[in-house]
């Protein structure tokens, strides 16, 4: 090529650069582009689908500030500028409202809710007023009358609005900046005026949350194993992630099935939660309060169990995904059945559950149990007994058991999915006697503020950390009467009883990370340094997730069960880290778990000083068994899947009338039109516009 031809080629090269530069720095004036978002997401089961989603391009509305539901009338029918995209302040995100909303869908092109800071005063629940009503032990088979809870309501708040579906995005945005800066450019904008409408230019809002999976579980799952290309593009997962647990002597997880002369004593507690909103599942009363407490008494036992070990096994399980119809307990079940856990159902003795326990009225707590099962006096007889060794367990504390006034089934438990196998005696703790107390069950407002879990101003987090809440010293008198109870109920001597006391400064440190910040100088001396790089500044979202990927809760449960239960061994990092205790050694990985966890750091120090960990605890898998047996429209299992999606985002900009977008996009394709004219006449006469003399050939210098 000739120089002109390459000073052209650079020139063209400079041009596209410069006007690429210009597109971003013009995108940026035009839209603003919103932080904190939170979306309702789409999840499936074998019937049908629940949650939201957007169109492909996002969905994008006119905005329209609803300040009451009279106000529903100007989006479902006399605003001009349909489809609107709905602003709700919290008090307004209620079940009477989304049902207009979504049966008038035509009309809407999405909802967002401006999440209060504060909780509100009346209860709000989301989930339903039955939870996992249909995958309990409570069937028409086992007896009708306590079916479908028939005799207790659990959960009267509920509304039922995360199980349903909406054709149009629905996102949760803070009350900050953003949210300001939209109530501004409605009232500039949108707001009625002596009521007329608006004019153009007007506010309006783009949400993007396009789901890639539809109608249900099997359907997914189906297209999930059609295979067109290399890289198969999956469009949902399986809900699910691990179930932790950890026993007071060692137990070969190798050896799986029964273990012959062996019986355990299983503590159990929930560790997941969730709310209408993806990423947002604080559920400290209905999740945290019983893992926590669990997990200080475990600390609590941990020497007694070492010193005068009782007969039975202690089994601490903490369960993943009971939200969604008892993944984690029924898939635990479901091993043990198939000798595929590290013991089967004929080695359990009995269950003490761990449920909600953090808002005790006049500190009194509830034990329930299945009256069904008790019909058999042996269960009976265990039951009893079970419940003289908590009531034994009282001494010098601030805290009283009692049992409901009248024959009621179980509350939502793990416990019922052991019972749906076999009748095994069991007990589970409430902070309730018959409908929760929680009044914001499954719900975003399940928070620390909900716990009292506060602090005096002008504290650091070293002394927050340090501060006992009065919730952490109830929680404390509770673990203590659980640790005694199943030291007890394991066959430990009454006479030890007094000895075991769970730490209220544990407590605190527990409820500080994981309802306020797990990025904490506690936590981080606490667990390995790859995890320690991911600890959050703000609190903990309980959400189950996928099950290719360990949650948060269950990683820092693992290595928190690990360093309340297990010891210090002097091992090498790179021997801790190989599961073994020297290089001779080829059986401790089989019994027991090693972690290398980064330790604290000495005073006037940037080093840690890292630690081996040795304990019982693992990890089993928490997926239900439904995707083992590929029964996607399993009555028995949990079916649920999450849809896999691209793009979660939203942003406002001001919308033109549909007149003048035509009238520019006339215009734009008349410059189109002209400009490509005015290249053809240019291109036919090139060699007369651009002609230049060439020199002769022997021309020299």
């Amino acid at each position: 090529m000739d120089l002109v031809s390459n000073n052209c080629i650079i020139k063209l090269i400079l041009c596209i650069f410069v006007i690429g530069a210009g597109c971003t720095s013009v995108e940026k004036k035009i839209y603003v582009h919103l932080n904190y978002t939170f979306p309702c997401v789409r999840l499936l089961n074998a019937t049908h689908q629940i949650g939201c989603q957007s169109s492909l391009s996002g969905n994008v509305g006119v905005l329209h500030l609803v300040e009451s539901e009279e106000n529903l009338d100007w989006v479902l029918g006399s605003g001009p500028n349909p489809p609107y995209m709905v602003i709700l302040e919290q008090p307004l995100f209620t079940r009477s409202i989304m049902m207009k909303l979504k049966n008038g869908s035509s009309r809407v092109a999405g909802v967002a809710v401006v999440a209060a800071n504060t909780n509100p005063a009346e209860g709000v629940s989301p989930h339903t007023a039955c939870p996992n009503e249909n995958t309990g032990v409570y069937s028409e088979s086992y007896d009708p009358t306590m079916a479908h809870c028939n005799v207790t309501l659990w959960n009267p708040f509920g509304s039922g609005l995360s199980y349903e579906e909406f054709d149009f995005p629905i996102f949760s945005l803070k009350d900050d900046n953003d949210t300001q800066l939209i109530r501004q450019c409605y009232m500039d904008h949108n707001r009625r005026v002596n009521s007329s409408a608006p004019q153009y230019p007007l506010c309006a809002m783009q949400l993007y949350s396009h789901m890639s999976a539809v109608t249900d579980t099997a359907t997914c799952m189906r297209r999930n194993d059609i295979n067109f290309s290399i890289t198969p593009e999956m469009v949902c997962d399986p809900l699910g992630d691990s179930n932790v647990w950890a026993a007071t002597r060692p137990l070969n997880s190798t050896a799986k099935g029964h273990k012959t002369g062996e019986s355990v004593v299983i503590a159990a507690a929930r560790l997941d939660s969730r709310s209408f909103f993806f990423d947002v599942a604080p559920g400290a009363q209905s999740a945290a309060s019983g893992f926590i407490t669990l997990l200080a008494a475990a600390h609590a036992l941990r020497t007694i169990t070492q010193e005068a070990p009782p007969n039975r096994t202690i089994l601490y399980t903490f369960f993943q995904g009971e939200t969604f119809d008892y993944i984690g307990s029924s898939r635990m079940v479901y091993d043990m059945e198939n000798q595929q856990f590290v013991v089967d159902l004929d080695n359990v003795h009995s269950v003490l559950e761990v449920g909600q326990v953090g808002l005790r009225a006049d500190s009194r707590l509830w034990l329930h149990s299945d009256p069904v099962s008790r019909r058999n006096s042996s269960v009976d007889n265990e039951v009893k007994m079970f419940i003289e060794n908590l009531q034994s367990s009282l001494t010098g504390l601030n805290v009283t058991l009692s049992e409901p006034a009248f024959s009621q089934p179980l509350p939502p438990s793990s416990f019922q999915r052991f019972l749906r196998s076999r009748p095994i005696p069991g007990v589970v703790m409430e902070d309730h006697p018959s409908a929760f107390s929680n009044r914001f069950y499954e719900s975003m407002y399940d928070n620390a503020e909900y716990l009292n879990v506060s602090y005096p101003q002008n504290m650091t987090q070293e002394e927050k950390l340090e501060f006992a809440t009065e919730t952490a010293k109830a929680l404390a008198e509770v673990a203590t009467v659980v640790a005694r109870a199943l030291y007890k109920q394991a066959g430990g001597e009454q006479s030890q009883l007094n000895s075991i006391n769970a730490d209220a400064q544990i407590v605190t440190q527990m409820l500080y990370s994981f309802l306020v910040q797990s990025n904490n100088t506690w936590l981080q001396q606490m667990v390995p340094s790859d995890l320690a790089n991911h600890l959050k500044n703000t609190p903990t979202n309980f959400y189950v997730g996928v099950s290719q990927q360990s949650s948060e809760p269950t990683s820092l449960v693992r290595h928190l069960l690990a360093n309340l239960t297990g010891s210090v061994v002097n091992v090498t990092q790179d021997d801790c880290q190989k599961q073994r205790e020297d290089e001779k050694d080829s059986e401790s990985k089989h019994i027991y778990t090693y972690t290398w966890v980064q330790g604290a750091a000495p005073p006037n120090s940037t080093e840690r000083e890292g630690f081996c960990v040795r304990s019982t605890v693992h990890i089993s898998k928490a997926e239900s068994p439904a995707f083992d047996l590929r029964e996607f429209n399993s009555k028995d299992y949990s079916t649920w899947t999450e849809s896999r999606w691209k793009t979660i985002k939203g942003r406002v900009f001001l919308v033109a009338s549909h007149e003048l977008e035509m009238l520019t996009l006339g215009v734009g394709v008349g410059v189109l039109l002209t400009s490509l004219l005015l290249t053809y006449f240019v291109s036919s006469k090139a060699d007369i516009l651009f002609s230049s003399q060439r020199e002769p050939t022997n021309a020299t210098y």
